[in-house]
């Protein structure tokens, strides 16, 4: 596999995680950071110290490193949620593939803006969303796929996380920036899982939100039917003193248990039988996956129609819970 040159566009606590996964792959080359808060330059700079390794430089926007350095082969945009789509514009029109942190943009109208832009600009672009570039839920998709669980009936989920205490007074809960709260956040996680192990449209959505005196939504939970007429059930819950998540995929022959991230994947079959964890490839996280789609090896599992599929259903959920009504979509087609 040929070695890429990539930068990253926004360095806080979430892209030095990725930061410094990517600094121990032989495949990419980090050449340039875009980023204005002093204290996350600092914190990157100490990420490459640690490492022994020279740092490169900072700009202070795409188009200024653009043109000091040339674009890039790869740009990771892992900016607050609603600067994406300008970010991802922008890197996709002076010729870099793009992969964006989830998710991918605010709503519906954005997710086709984005679409249209990667079709103009003939970029790759892929949404960093873990599920779906998870070996584990494409494995589970797969085993529902060749029938191992029988029809799937209904698929429950679940997430919690001590989310309202840990983003006080950061831009999370400033909702012109974020675009909404917990379930938009992290919930965006389960609620892409979800859909992605359904391949398929949803076509009814009832939603109940609680901000527990917040500017965005705390406490979620969501009831709905796809377009098969199978049921789903999600809960969001971002006032707990934990983190964990959990997907039950119910089928009338078998149940598959998996997590909303892909962190595990176990399958029960015979009546009154444990759940038996199933093997899968391993993967060194979401940048190696994304590498892999770029070199060939593997589909794009999460393109921005994924992207648009997940802000159309979240539409609707926002729809619901601001209505106290069912709210029911005009698409019922398989995704």
């Amino acid at each position: 596999m040929s070695r890429v040159s990539a930068i990253v566009v926004g360095t806080g606590s979430m892209a030095r995680h990725h930061i410094k996964n990517i600094l121990s792959m032989r495949n990419t080359k980090l050449v340039g950071f875009v980023e204005v808060s002093e204290h996350s330059i600092q914190a990157v700079q100490a990420l490459y110290s640690e490492a022994g390794k020279r740092c490169p430089p900072f700009y202070v926007s795409i188009k200024d490193l653009v043109k000091a350095q040339g674009a890039a082969d790869t740009a990771f945009i892992v900016t607050p949620h609603s600067y994406h789509l300008e970010n991802a514009l922008d890197c996709m029109k002076a010729g870099m593939d793009v992969f964006l942190e989830k998710p991918m943009v605010i709503n519906g109208q954005e997710a086709k803006r984005m679409i249209r832009a990667r079709d103009r600009y003939q970029r790759l672009l892929v949404v960093a969303f873990p599920g779906s570039l998870s070996p584990t839920i494409q494995k589970a998709k797969e085993l529902i796929n060749k029938g191992e669980i029988g029809r799937v009936t209904s698929i429950s989920a679940n997430v919690y996380q001590g989310w309202k205490r840990g983003t006080v007074g950061t831009w999370r809960q400033v909702p012109e920036i974020s675009g909404g709260g917990f379930l938009f956040d992290t919930g965006s996680h389960m609620i892409n899982t979800v859909v992605d192990i359904a391949q398929q449209d949803v076509k009814h959505v009832m939603a109940l939100m609680d901000n527990c005196g917040t500017p965005v939504e705390i406490n979620s939970t969501i009831s709905g039917m796809f377009a098969d007429g199978s049921m789903f059930s999600l809960a969001g819950a971002g006032d707990s003193l934990h983190c964990s998540s959990e997907v039950l995929v119910i089928g009338d022959q078998g149940t598959i248990r998996t997590g909303i991230w892909g962190e595990r994947l176990e399958i029960k079959k015979a009546k009154g039988s444990d759940f038996k964890p199933v093997k899968t490839r391993r993967s060194k996280g979401v940048w190696e996956q994304f590498i892999r789609v770029r070199s060939g090896k593997q589909e794009n599992p999460c393109p921005p129609e994924i992207g648009l599929r997940f802000a159309k259903l979240m539409d609707m959920i926002r729809k619901s819970a601001d209505t106290g009504k069912k709210v029911t979509s005009r698409i019922s087609k398989k995704t």
